[in-house]
């Protein structure tokens, strides 16, 4: 037996039938509220700012901060050679431009405030004086010569004109490196490097560095010599 279907309004279309439905959605009061322990996990979280157990007591009463190079990486140990600054020779002549100006001072103040006898006086400081000239004549000729070369196992450092020096100083063999800026240096922006060995005869001081050089060049021996020193 055949059961008729009902009869369609014209206009309107039969609805397919879904055979699998997915699941119903529930209406927001039938979703389960968090418990009060998960909702208490959710929003506790360690604190960003705890300091470590020893910070307070080291930062106790200290200045606020502390003003610390920053690191630049290693330099390359290319074996090519570097110069130091033209701000060296401007510094140089400053400080013999000054010490000029003392000896003058100290000859007048012989003269008159000690009675002494003023050849003597003024011929010693014109002594001094053309020395010093004669100094900064030969100044930045002097800077020039001033270098200084990275290689894969030493420092290798030269200087002068009439009797040139140069020196190699092993990575392995270094003790310590020291960085100078007097109050002439810091005006100028430049710093003074040292290099400290075993032996006091291989010293070396690299004068008329920028700061920035001096820096990565200090942080660079440091981590070489530390290698070579333990045999990596």
């Amino acid at each position: 037996m055949t059961i008729p279907e009902p009869p369609q309004t014209p206009g309107t279309e039969a609805t397919p039938k879904t055979e699998n439905a997915g699941p119903a959605f529930l209406p927001p009061s039938a979703h389960p509220a968090p418990s009060a322990d998960t909702a208490g996990a959710a929003h506790t979280a360690p604190s960003a700012h705890t300091a470590p157990a020893g910070a307070p007591v080291l930062d106790e009463d200290t200045y606020p901060a502390l003003r610390t190079p920053t690191g630049r990486g290693a330099l390359a140990l290319d074996g090519a050679w570097h110069q130091i600054s033209p701000k060296y020779v401007v510094a140089e002549v400053l400080l013999r431009l000054i010490l000029l100006v003392i000896i003058a001072v100290g000859a007048y103040a012989a003269t008159t405030l000690l009675a002494q006898p003023w050849p003597w006086a003024w011929t010693a400081a014109g002594v001094i004086a053309v020395a010093i000239l004669i100094e900064l004549v030969i100044l930045p000729r002097q800077a020039r010569a001033i270098g200084y070369m990275l290689r894969a196992d030493d420092i290798v450092f030269r200087r002068g004109i009439l009797w040139q020096r140069m020196i190699a100083v092993p990575y392995g063999r270094m003790q310590l490196v020291d960085i100078t800026r007097g109050p002439v240096d810091r005006a100028f922006g430049i710093a003074k490097l040292k290099l400290v060995t075993a032996a006091a005869t291989t010293g070396v001081e690299i004068p008329g560095m920028t700061e920035d050089a001096a820096e990565a060049l200090r942080d660079t021996l440091i981590d070489v010599a530390e290698m070579r020193r333990t045999g990596l």
